[in-house]
């Protein structure tokens, strides 16, 4: 702490002073040489002085200095002092009733905290006169936070700050519900903000710049630049951040300081001292003349006067006339020489008399007016609140927005006014660049002006009917938004408002801190995130995809496990073979015993009988097994092919910057470029992902996966395999009006910028346009002009990435292909094996067969045999060789009928001959096979021409008769009983005629 002792007499002065306080030393000796050149205060008396130094944070030596003054002799003492020495300063005046004036100093120049109260005994008088006013910074900055409608908003005080000051403040704003955040700014302030990049995530680091965008500074003014240079340097604020610095002790050129290093709006609340605007009022106050260099506002030295050494000439100036008004009444008392070590010492006699003259007197200076009230205090104290307007260029101007004072409380008002319709008969030049959906061309006449729509060409119109404005709309000759070129000039958008060939930039403008350098930015009008546009997963076409539900080895494993049971079953049955029903046509060979077990698997049913226990074992665990995997496969077949299982893996920005396959860019040198390089170059918010993405964007100098304009990134994204990082809002639109439904979007949850309207740096119209944007927030509209364009009942999924049903849940012929494809191949390859069945039947036709071939003979030889055996023989009743026949099919329309004799015996038309043999080891229906002794067996029972009924025959003889084999062909088998051939007529007459009656068929 600073401190400053000063005893006065008429004829010396002594004074103390802390090591830090050298300004209020050169201030008071100041103040003591104005008074002894001025001889209308002291017309014959000169004061002089002494000065000693001390440590204003030991309380003990501070009373030991302010002893030995007593003991040389003192009028008053005066003090510039902390709190903490003041208390015993306090004490040691009130025990020797010495006036004391306390001039609260307060560390390193940060906002004043009230002293605690000393205590003293009941009925004694307080002889310590408060110098500097009371502390009203809660009462300020609670009407002023209250005036802005802030519910929420941070505060920042520096280390030196006492924060028991603010208690009474927060008590407040907890009773008003605000929501009120408490940091301290540390010394280290650029180690402070780096500790914050290092330890907080992205997600964090947005809230928080969110949360600075409003701010309250309890702090010194070094420390608020510092503090404020470093925020803005980092990006932890844009320009729409509003934060309020309050502090007594605010210079001009602190001031300025302050607003240059400052973006946003900036409110400062410090303390004033009305003047008189003349100079020579200022400097004269009634018999006393101040020194010029500190009454004149343009002296660099009352520049740089500080609050307390404003208050210690004017202390000085108030004893002066305090003194001369004791001599005048001539009710002087000597100085008080004082032992503080006796203990019977006495307190000085006049102490109470000095005290009431000071109380009683005040005194103009450079404070304005000194005075005390009864309680010692000083009530004159006054507030001034300043303010500049949004945005960041550098020297805006500072208007004084209102003044605060004990009494009356605030003068004037911190709400924005009302705009009213002032811009009437106001033409502006607007330029644009063509950005789907924000400014589009809705209409093209060969000789009329074009006609914009578009998002933001709606909240232009809606500017212009409320304020009354009109526009002329052009597009900037490079169709660019505008970078800085090497030369340090501005192209596009950008440059034709550095240029003032237009008064408004209009498109999909985003608002960054290079941009703001040379224009001005209305307030945004809708948040800004980076997206990024993707094509959707087209469905492949899957011929098979009835194989889905299984996967190709569990298919291979069912395959395998049919051969495997069907070979199991054969060979249970080739171990035990089974008992076959009379009658029965069914054999058990491998190739039957695999047909069954396949048949049974499809739920077909089979045509082999198994009687043994192991084989009916193992047929029901398979149906079992069937069972299951059947009701499997049915289930799963239904879910794939009602469900889209194809899935994109790239959901979010950090997929897609995880990920090499799939390359991607953005406009070269736009605002997404720079932002991308700025987040990943940046060392205060460098980002991992952003990190990632730049090197993608930046391959081979990023002209690899960059263009040149919006337009040709979406084109590549539709034709080829590309991911385009754009606006996400521009993005948004292109996918909803997409006609294939082909793109969807991705975009980062916390958008960190906004599209706003560019202006002409220092426009007049900025405020007036920000103004009626936050109405049309406020009210709704903008909304309503969002969904416009943005349609939340869109027919395309911008968040899907596979393309969706054009018919709800209805199968196409592609899922069925493969269906249609096996049974294909099942029918061709049928023909095949009929056609190589056939070609191997005509093949085995065309050899003579032997009597001891077991294959079938012929028809035509079979013909052939029996027109040589009618020939020699034309009875009715032929007797046939004891050689066997063979019978295969037997068309009785390929006999001759030219022969009268064979009619009684050819004429089977619809007949039914049967030919059976009895045999012990199995029995088996003989067909097509008649032997000679048979034939012998018909006798004349034949009717001649009455149709008579046929007689029964038995054949006692031993023929060698064949049976069918299992593979199609006969074999020889013993004959030890002949069968009857029953013959039934079915007609009335004998005479049948031979025409080509297709039921006429005979079956032996």
């Amino acid at each position: 702490f600073s401190t400053l002792a000063v005893a006065l007499k008429l004829t010396s002065c002594s004074a103390i002073f802390d090591e830090s306080a050298r300004k209020d030393d050169e201030v008071f000796r100041l103040a003591v040489a104005d008074l002894n050149l001025n001889n209308e205060i002291l017309e014959t008396e000169k004061i002089t002085i002494s000065v000693e130094f001390v440590d204003g944070n030991n309380p003990f030596q501070a009373v030991q200095e302010a002893c030995e003054l007593m003991n040389r002799g003192i009028l008053a003492l005066v003090s510039s002092i902390g709190c903490m020495s003041a208390g015993s300063l306090q004490t040691l005046a009130n025990a020797m009733h010495i006036p004391h004036l306390f001039i609260q100093l307060s560390p390193a120049g940060t906002p004043r905290s009230s002293c605690p109260p000393t205590s003293r005994l009941p009925g004694t008088d307080d002889y310590t006169l408060m110098v500097r006013p009371p502390v009203y910074l809660n009462d300020v900055i609670m009407q002023v936070v209250s005036e802005y409608s802030w519910q929420k908003f941070i505060l920042f005080y520096d280390s030196d700050f006492d924060i028991r000051g603010i208690q009474d403040f927060l008590d407040r704003t907890s009773q008003h519900g605000m929501d009120v955040s408490l940091q301290k700014v540390e010394s280290n302030i650029n180690m402070m903000i780096t500790s914050l990049f290092r330890t907080m995530r992205v997600e964090e680091l947005h809230r928080y710049r969110d949360t600075l965008r409003r701010a309250v500074l309890f702090m010194s003014p070094a420390t608020a630049k510092a503090f404020i240079t470093e925020v803005v340097e980092t990006n932890l604020v844009a320009f729409d951040c509003h934060w309020i610095l309050i502090n007594e002790e605010i210079s001009d050129y602190d001031l300025q300081e302050l607003v240059m290093k400052s973006i946003g709006r900036l409110t400062v609340v410090r303390q004033m001292f009305p003047m008189p605007q003349n100079t020579s009022q200022r400097c004269v106050k009634h018999n006393h003349r101040i020194n010029t260099s500190l009454c004149d506002p343009k002296s660099p030295k009352a520049q740089q006067l500080e609050i307390t050494n404003r208050y210690i000439y004017d202390t000085v100036l108030l004893l002066a006339n305090t003194f001369h008004r004791k001599l005048e009444d001539r009710k002087w008392h000597s100085m008080a020489s004082l032992s503080c070590i006796r203990k019977n010492s006495k307190p000085w006699q006049g102490g109470k008399s000095m005290l009431d003259t000071v109380k009683k007197f005040g005194v103009s200076g450079l404070t304005s007016f000194l005075e005390f009230t009864d309680n010692g205090s000083n009530p004159n104290i006054f507030f001034e609140i300043l303010g500049t307007n949004y945005g960041e260029d550098r020297g805006r101007g500072v208007s004084r927005l209102a003044t605060w004072n004990p009494v009356h409380g605030l003068n004037g008002t911190l709400t924005d006014r009302k705009l009213e319709n002032n811009m009437r008969g106001v033409v502006l030049r607007v330029v644009t660049v063509l950005e789907e959906p924000f400014v589009m061309v809705s209409e093209n006449v060969l000789g009329k002006p074009k006609k914009y729509q578009g998002f933001s060409i709606d909240v232009l119109d809606a500017l212009s009917n409320y304020l009354g404005f009109k526009y002329e709309i052009y597009v900037a000759p490079d169709h660019k938004y505008g970078s800085l070129q090497p030369d340090g000039q501005w192209n596009g958008l950008m440059g034709e408002l550095v240029f003032k060939r237009a008064d408004v930039g209009l498109s999909a403008l985003t608002i960054t801190p290079e941009r703001e350098s040379v224009v001005d930015f209305t307030t945004r009008y809708m948040d800004y995130s980076v997206g990024v546009l993707l094509r959707k997963a087209e469905r492949t076409v899957d011929m098979f995809a009835c194989l889905a539900p299984f996967d190709l080895s569990l298919w291979a494993c069912i395959a395998g496990t049919v051969l495997l049971i069907g070979i199991l079953v054969y060979l249970l049955n080739w171990l035990n073979p089974p008992r076959l029903p009379v009658g029965s046509v069914s054999s058990t060979t491998l190739y039957n015993s695999m047909w069954f077990v396949y048949g049974s698997f499809v739920q077909q049913g089979g045509e082999v009988p198994y009687t043994t226990l192991a084989t009916r074992m193992m047929m029901g665990v398979w149906w079992m097994f069937a069972l299951i995997v059947i009701s499997s496969y049915t289930a799963n077949l239904a879910a794939f092919l009602t469900i889209t299982r194809i899935e994109n893996s790239i959901q979010s920005l950090q997929d897609l910057s995880k990920q090499t396959e799939l390359p991607y860019g953005t406009v070269l040198d736009s605002a997404v470029y720079d932002q991308v390089r700025s987040k990943a170059m940046n060392p205060f918010e460098r980002d991992p992902m952003y990190s990632q993405m730049w090197r993608m964007i930046n391959r081979t100098g990023g002209g690899d996966n960059n263009v040149e304009e919006s337009k040709e990134g979406i084109r590549k994204v539709k034709y080829g395999r590309f991911g385009f990082v754009w606006d996400a809002a521009v993005l948004e639109y292109v996918a909803n009006n997409d006609e294939d439904c082909s793109f969807y979007t991705i975009s980062s949850s916390a958008p960190d910028r906004g599209y706003g309207m560019a202006m002409q740096h220092g426009s007049p119209y900025r405020d007036i346009f920000s103004q009626r944007i936050l109405e049309l927030q406020q009210n709704g509209d903008m909304d309503i002009l969002k969904m416009k364009w943005w349609p939340k009942d869109s027919p395309c999924d911008l968040y899907s990435s596979v393309q969706s049903w054009q018919r709800g849940n209805a199968l196409d012929i592609n899922s069925f292909a493969g269906v249609f494809c096996v049974l294909a191949a099942g029918v061709v390859l049928s023909c095949l094996i009929a056609m190589v069945e056939s070609w191997w039947s005509r093949r085995k036709g065309s050899r003579v067969p032997s009597k001891e071939d077991d294959k079938e003979i012929d028809l035509e030889h079979l013909h052939r045999r029996v027109n040589s055996l009618c020939t020699e023989d034309e009875s009715p009743h032929k007797q046939f060789s004891t050689s066997s026949v063979d019978l295969t099919p037997l068309d009785m329309d390929a006999m001759p009928a030219a022969r009268q004799a064979l009619e009684q015996i050819s004429d089977f038309r619809n007949t039914h001959i049967t030919t059976t043999t009895f045999i012990p080891e199995q029995i088996q229906t003989l067909s097509r096979s008649l032997s000679a002794k048979a034939a012998a067996g018909f006798s004349a029972g034949f009717g001649s021409s009455g149709g008579g009924g046929l007689q029964d025959h038995r054949t006692g003889g031993v023929g060698p008769f064949r049976q069918r084999a299992p593979n199609g062909g006969f074999f020889r088998s013993p004959i030890k009983t002949m069968s009857s051939i029953p013959y039934q007529p079915t007609g009335p007459g004998p005479n049948f005629g031979y025409g080509n009656d297709p039921d006429r068929g005979t079956s032996i």
